[in-house]
């Protein structure tokens, strides 16, 4: 199965948005099926077969997640990250702002689901597949 490391270095490629399908591509490999990434800390659960998981702390600050989302400020901040304009950190704070408390990454459906803090739904966008 998969271990931090493993994904911390897979992470450590990812300059931007424009990287993430290769490491969408480069989890798939590891075995990951889903993740968990929760804005306010900034940790993630990486799930696998059988119930295995993985939680990740990453040294950051603490953002602060709106109360009141806007599915139009995250998908700004989407395409402003997707194109290659915006760092992680910087997409991250900007999802906080937009009210994103969690977004869910599902390998199998290809997938990512943002959530605010009431659960709502606020965006499900498909996974771009490198060709």
């Amino acid at each position: 199965m998969f271990t931090e490391k493993q994904i911390l270095d897979a992470q450590s490629k990812v300059k931007s948005g424009a990287d993430f399908p290769e490491l969408i591509l480069t989890f798939k490999k590891l075995g990951i099926e889903r993740y968990e990434h929760f804005v306010e800390d900034g940790s993630n659960v990486y799930h696998g077969k059988n119930n295995y998981s993985v939680r990740v702390e990453h040294n950051q600050n603490h953002i602060l997640v709106s109360e009141f989302s806007s599915t139009e400020a995250l998908k700004k901040a989407l395409t402003i990250h997707q194109q290659g304009n915006s760092d992680y950190p910087t997409f991250c704070k900007d999802a906080g702002e937009a009210g994103v408390d969690k977004w869910v990454t599902d390998l199998i459906s290809m997938t990512v689901t943002y959530i605010d803090k009431k659960g709502k739904i606020l965006l499900v966008e498909n996974i771009p597949v490198k060709k």
